[in-house]
């Protein structure tokens, strides 16, 4: 019988940790809800499977600057090419007329990301710089690919060690769990009157010269106000406007489906190989994980606030659920809104309301990283 040599297996498994073992697990549990729960499987997926393979002892091959992931990281991530081009299919599934034909949408998808800036504050009290608490604040927008866009702008500027990699895998961690969080926080923070006001659907008629006109407006505006986020809003709105053309039909599908698709893999596999337990199993992720959470329950507390608001102030003729709808989470949140609103009358058909809502959130998630960035350079520069 021939000599087996298995010395190679013994170095490999000398090689393990447990702290890598237990991200190992992680990354298990994470492809574990996207396959039995279905629990956004097209973002747990990939990233749990990234997640198992940066912390088996062969990665540095795959994760160094030349290996796969490094290469993806520094092409798709540090450049801000993926949530870009995602951004351009999402743009694809968006339809603005609800929003356009609503304005005040707009004043709700504003309102509805105070938590933002409030989970900056408690971020810096618990002793993250400036930076490092402007991205951890975005992951109450529930938008993975904005967040992703705003480490890759303040990532240089970050000191604690791993967490570009928490904040990306929090965000994307809590859109998986929108239909799990909002729902019991739309029941606590409305009445079931409230929950039951219905919205007649009669809203005004929204051209199609203005449709088109939309987003090349706001591209110009963000361009000239508010140039960092002009990246983010121009691939939002070309995607849209490639929809709304209706001469592009091809273009629109690759970008909603190849494109997206290919980024959203590329993405999830890059992030989750960033979870690598020696920076990861830190108290500084379990405190990104705290304030994400806060950040999401309070842009969707703000939402329902102004939503009752607006139901007062309209004499009752505005279910303040949809309020919950305006951030980022499109279109989940939008059809959770509904659905919370069919518990209590099966005949309360808010949706239409809802999704102008969630678009108005998506615009502003944007607008709110741009500005915020805007803000955050000048400030660090000047007191460096």
């Amino acid at each position: 019988m021939p000599n087996i040599d298995l010395s190679g297996l013994i170095a490999g498994l000398n090689h393990i940790t447990w702290p890598q073992i237990i991200m190992a697990i992680a990354g298990l549990i994470l492809m574990y809800l996207a396959i039995e729960k279905e629990y956004e499987p097209n973002l747990l997926l990939p990233i749990g499977f990234g997640c198992i393979l940066g912390n088996l002892p062969v990665s540095a091959n795959m994760i160094g600057p030349d290996g796969l992931f490094g290469v993806l990281k520094t092409f798709g991530i540090d450049n801000e090419m993926f949530p870009l081009l995602i951004f351009i299919g999402v743009g694809t599934m968006i339809d603005l007329r609800p929003l356009l034909s609503q304005p005040m949408m707009f004043v709700m998808g504003g309102l509805a990301h105070l938590g933002i800036f409030a989970t900056l504050i408690f971020a810096l009290i618990l002793g993250f710089n400036l930076p490092e608490a402007t991205a951890i604040g975005m992951i109450g927008a529930i938008d993975g690919p904005t967040v992703i866009y705003v480490n890759g702008k303040l990532g240089n500027l970050f000191q604690t060690p791993g967490l570009a990699a928490a904040i990306a895998v929090t965000a994307y961690s809590y859109m998986s769990l929108v239909p799990i969080i909002q729902p019991p926080i739309m029941r606590l923070f409305t009445t079931k009157k409230e929950r039951m006001v219905r919205m007649e659907y009669t809203p005004k008629p929204v051209s199609k010269l203005t449709v088109l006109l939309f987003p090349i407006v706001l591209t110009i505006l963000a361009s000239v106000f508010l140039p960092e986020a002009a990246p983010l809003i121009t691939t939002l709105m070309l995607g849209n406007i490639m929809k709304e053309s209706g001469v592009v039909e091809g273009l629109t599908e690759t970008a909603k489906n190849a494109i997206t698709n290919t980024c959203t893999i590329f993405l999830g596999l890059v992030i989750g190989s960033t979870m690598q337990a020696a920076t990861f199993l830190s108290i500084g992720t379990l405190k990104v994980l705290g304030l994400g959470l806060l950040a999401f329950a309070l842009n969707t507390i703000g939402g329902l606030f102004f939503g009752k608001l607006a139901c007062f102030v309209s004499g009752g003729k505005i279910n303040p659920l949809v309020g919950a709808a305006a951030i980022s989470a499109f279109p989940m949140s939008g059809r959770l809104a509904q659905k919370i609103a069919l518990e209590d009358d099966n005949q309360n058909f808010i949706l239409m309301h809802a999704l102008g809502a969630n678009a108005a959130g998506q615009v502003a998630s944007v607008l709110a990283a741009g500005i915020l960035i805007q803000i955050i350079f000048p400030l660090v520069l000047h007191y460096k």
